[in-house]
């Protein structure tokens, strides 16, 4: 059973940080694309970030050069750095784990406001 348990979530002013895990079972952690998607109410989820098995990222571009996205293959989790938050960045986050299908985490809101 593939199970993906994010962490980190929180309340954060305008320009702090917060860092997001994922911690992922049941699959073969290395061979997997791991990304992060983000979603606000009435909004489909949008990639925010993804780092393939060999390590290659990819960001979106409202948050190249704040976010960072790193996996640690010997914990089995993926973390997502955000710094310079904005109120814009105010979502749910979801880890995903892509080999042959896409599985998704419960989620962990993000909420950046002064």
């Amino acid at each position: 059973q593939v199970q993906l348990v994010e962490s980190g979530g929180g309340l954060v002013q305008p320009g702090g940080s917060l860092r997001l895990s994922c911690a992922a079972s049941g699959i073969i952690f290395s061979a997997n694309a791991m990304a992060w998607y983000r979603q606000t109410p009435g909004k489909q989820r949008d990639l925010v970030a993804a780092i393939f098995s060999g390590g290659i990222t990819d960001y979106a571009d409202s948050v190249k050069g704040r976010f960072t996205i790193s996996r640690d293959n010997a914990k089995n989790t993926v973390y997502l750095q955000m710094n310079s938050l904005k109120v814009e960045d105010t979502a749910v986050y979801y880890c995903t784990a892509t080999r042959i299908y896409m599985h998704w985490g419960q989620g962990t809101q993000v909420t950046v406001s002064p």
